[in-house]
């Protein structure tokens, strides 16, 4: 049974080496041991249990934001919205993506991932059901900036939450399985806009995300709070209770089983209180500016990609329902992104997937500017779409959290995926500056530069974290 603050109450377990359930004052032994076992969290039904809501969420999240490129796609045709009030409509959802991202982390490290886990999925619900009756373009605007505040914490609480509860030497799989769950989102929101959209209407889109989103906020709402942050806190009692009702459910299932001599799974969580200024200091400024460049990248050259290939099409004399197929085709590459980063991650590393994913990207970008037929549309941005989510997976998923200890990782985690969102606010307006005056090879040539920068800096500050404990 779980109560309001996270901790799963447990009935009839053994007494081992258990904290006083009255006290949090340990023993050196008793902490190492205590630190020992959340290293060593058992797989369970909880384990799954948490896995599925969190993708659940994480998919809702992704198909609010993918279901962008088909609307606005309408939107234009319609005449309800124009160039310039499509890029007001996603420069004010990074807006929010923006605020979400950052606030959550600042409340996750405070608080506990699991508060800030409670809100957020409620708010873009509601905006997004009050978007099916937005009755103008400025309207639908607001709604959106308030829908992306929520839409920015889902991302940077759900990657950390999962990850401090899955064991380190499969990290990576749990991570990137979740990322391969949570990009299927863009295929199935662009093939729902290509059926939806041109039959009854853009409006029906919101209705789904909105929907959904309520009922598995429900359901959600009793997720356990992580015991690595309660630990950090120095918070043992309720970290013992989440542990032990974890084991308690692997014994019962027969598949118990503790290392006790891994001696190199203790002393590894910060239990000082982290302050917000250490991730400027002289021992992590790389990593906080190797992340936010790293976050940078990847939204500018996959938002600007999915977001604006539709309307790009549609500029190009393709019909909106063609434009919807083609985007759709090529966006059954995200999945497969995640997939191939997903299943390699924890044996090639995250580094240098990382580094050979931003140059494929760059590369297979200059290429599709110059192609002009369907068929080599759809190869090529199905191709770059495989890179682009194999970035998604490793970088933006797996790597980015595991640059920062415990008692900074929502922080860092937010403050880097708010720096990407920075430069997607902006974006939109570059974007349709350079389609307007120097044609689309210019878009791509710019985002190429910027993905080669960030190789370099990851050759160069990036630590490989591949099966690491988190600190």
């Amino acid at each position: 049974m779980i109560d309001t603050e996270g901790v799963i109450r447990r009935q009839g377990i053994q007494k081992q080496t258990t904290i006083d359930a009255e006290t949090d004052r340990l023993t050196q032994e008793q902490i190492l041991n205590l630190e020992r076992r959340i290293n060593q969290l058992p797989v369970t039904k909880t384990m799954y249990r948490i896995f599925t809501l969190i993708t659940l969420g994480m998919m809702l999240d992704g198909f609010d934001v993918y279901l962008a490129g088909g609307v606005l796609g309408q939107l234009v045709q319609s005449g309800w919205s124009s160039l310039a009030l499509n890029a007001t409509f996603i420069s004010t959802t990074f807006v929010g993506l923006f605020i979400g991202s950052l606030a959550s982390g600042f409340i996750g490290d405070w608080r506990g991932r699991q508060f800030a886990y409670q809100v957020n999925l409620f708010i873009f619900g509601v905006a997004s059901l009050a978007s099916f009756f937005a009755p103008n373009m400025t309207t639908l605007i607001i709604l959106r900036g308030i829908s992306g505040i929520g839409l920015g914490a889902e991302i940077v609480t759900g990657f950390t939450l999962l990850g401090e509860f899955v064991p380190a030497a499969s990290r990576g799989k749990w991570v990137g399985g979740l990322s391969v769950f949570a990009n299927c989102s863009a295929p199935i929101a662009t093939f729902l806009g290509f059926i939806i959209i041109p039959t009854i209407g853009w409006r029906w889109m919101f209705a789904i995300a909105g929907v959904l989103s309520i009922i598995v906020w429900y359901f959600r709402r009793g997720l356990p709070e992580s015991p690595r942050w309660y630990f950090s806190q120095g918070n043992y009692r309720k970290a013992e209770q989440i542990v032990a009702q974890f084991e308690e459910e692997a014994r019962k299932s027969g598949k118990f089983q503790r290392n006790s001599d891994q001696q190199d799974s203790v002393n590894q969580i910060v239990t000082k209180e982290g302050h917000y200024g250490e991730l400027f200091s002289k021992s992590m400024i790389r990593r906080t500016l190797l992340g936010c460049m790293i976050l940078a990248a990847i939204n500018t050259a996959a938002f600007t990609f999915v977001t604006w290939v539709p309307t790009l099409l549609v500029n190009s004399g393709i019909t909106v329902s063609k434009s919807l197929g083609y985007t759709a085709l090529m966006m059954l590459g995200a999945p497969i992104g995640a997939l191939i980063g997903r299943m390699t991650v924890d044996r090639l590393g995250r580094k240098w997937m990382i580094v050979g994913a931003l140059i494929m990207t760059a590369l297979l970008g200059y290429i599709y500017a110059f192609q002009t037929q369907p068929a080599a549309l759809m190869t090529i941005g199905f191709l770059m779409t495989v890179c682009l989510y194999i970035l998604m997976a490793v970088g933006l998923s797996i790597y980015v959290p595991e640059l920062f200890s415990t008692a900074l990782r929502m922080r860092g985690n937010g403050t880097a995926q708010a720096v990407g969102r920075l430069f997607t606010i902006v974006t939109p307006y570059i974007v349709a500056w350079l389609l307007t005056n120097q044609g689309i090879l210019s878009v791509f040539i710019v985002i190429g530069i910027f993905l080669a920068i960030t190789a370099v800096l990851t050759i160069s500050w990036g630590p490989e974290t591949k099966q690491q404990i988190l600190k």
